[in-house]
């Protein structure tokens, strides 16, 4: 089964629902000049809310290992997710799980993240230098199922209820990460969009599409 992680969360209501739905993750973005940032301090209240089975997991941009550490212990935060130029050496110090995330534009290279340590989680997303995450532009998937195939993977780039499905089917990977394809607007997610989304997934696991995941 692919597991689901909703991105940009930074409201109590669409962090319940998502994990109502059938979300094992919930992404909060703490770089502000994203659309959807949200304050630690906020984050720490919504987190404190969720069951204790649903993994909180910290956005970060090249921001320094202080407040980078500060907001896992604040927040409680399960995994921190690095989305900027972050060495191998910064990820490896800090007190939590790493999920990396890698562009997949025309610098792309098999062979640099099959160099990531398999201890860090790869998570693959379009390239945008200025936006970081949540564009809405989709992977090229062939890329990400080459990936896939070596080593466990979270896709992400513009995925939504509609495109879900072969998204997986073609790509296959450990987990989905999902932001602006079940939102409103950034940072407010969509109810009717996310039961599409769930919705989407609960098929692939009733027709055995998911190859045993």
């Amino acid at each position: 089964m692919t597991m689901v992680k909703i991105c940009g969360i930074t409201r109590l209501e669409d962090a319940l629902l998502a994990v109502e739905l059938g979300a094992s993750s919930l992404g909060f973005v703490f770089w502000p000049d994203s659309p959807r940032y949200i304050p630690p301090s906020r984050a720490a209240e919504i987190v404190a809310a969720l069951p204790p089975r649903v993994a909180s997991i910290g956005v970060f941009v090249d921001q320094t290992r202080n407040f980078v550490w500060n907001a896992a212990e604040q927040v409680e935060l399960t995994a921190l997710q690095l989305h900027g130029s972050e060495t191998m050496a910064f990820a490896a110090a800090l007190p939590r799980p790493v999920i990396k995330a890698v562009p997949v534009g025309e610098d792309f290279s098999l062979e640099a993240v099959m160099e990531i340590p398999r201890s860090i989680t790869v998570l693959l997303d379009a390239h945008d230098p200025i936006k970081r995450g949540g564009t809405g532009v989709t992977i090229d998937w062939s890329v990400a199922a080459a990936v896939a195939w070596r080593r466990p993977i979270f896709l992400s780039g513009g995925l939504n209820p509609r495109n879900i499905q072969e998204a997986i089917a073609r790509v296959n990977p450990h987990a989905v990460d999902v932001s602006s394809g079940v939102e409103s607007a950034p940072g407010i997610k969509d109810p009717v969009k996310l039961r599409a989304l769930f919705d989407a997934m609960a098929r692939i696991d009733k027709d055995g599409d998911n190859h045993g995941r």
